[in-house]
């Protein structure tokens, strides 16, 4: 659940800085570069483990 709040700290991060580029091509490709690319990765490498085994067809498992 932690990762949320990371993420959503990084992609804060990325677009202070994107708004501080000098035009707006730069600007909008330093957010997707540096923001969005990199925090979509993140947050499919470590979602869930529940909702990944149930992507997958995988039988859930039972404590």
């Amino acid at each position: 659940m932690y990762f949320f709040i990371i993420a959503i700290g990084w992609l804060y991060v990325t677009l202070l800085m994107a708004l501080t580029e000098p035009n707006w091509i730069a600007s909008i490709l330093s957010f997707f570069f540096y923001g969005l690319a990199p925090c979509a990765l993140f947050l499919y490498l470590f979602r869930p483990r529940k909702k990944r085994d149930r992507r997958d067809g995988a039988p859930e498992k039972k404590d």
